[in-house]
């Protein structure tokens, strides 16, 4: 790590197209400006773990099979309501 001391107004260049300036210093605060290409992202120190969860991959989506359901308590067995209905009636059964 390379470590520079600058006074308020005095730059930094970085490659061909970085330059950090410092504006201000106020106690333990240093104001900087910087200028770079768009396509450079520029992102505090404390945001970097913030930044990282969103740009994880979103989690697998699996589809689970459908559980074969056993209604015979009810007659319904696979017929549907309809079905339920007319072995009801079969069995003399009365329904509204």
């Amino acid at each position: 790590m390379l470590v520079l001391s600058r006074k308020a107004g005095e730059k930094i260049q970085i490659g061909d197209g970085i330059t950090l300036e410092v504006r201000r210093v106020a106690g333990n605060r240093v104001t900087l400006a910087i200028e770079a290409p768009k396509d450079v992202r520029i992102l505090r120190g404390e945001l970097e773990k913030v930044v990282a969860q969103f740009n994880e991959p979103e989690p697998t989506v699996r589809t689970v099979p459908p559980v074969p359901r056993s209604d015979s308590r009810f007659g319904v067995n696979g017929r549907g309501l309809a079905g339920a209905v007319a072995s009801a009636r079969m069995r003399g059964l009365r329904i509204g």
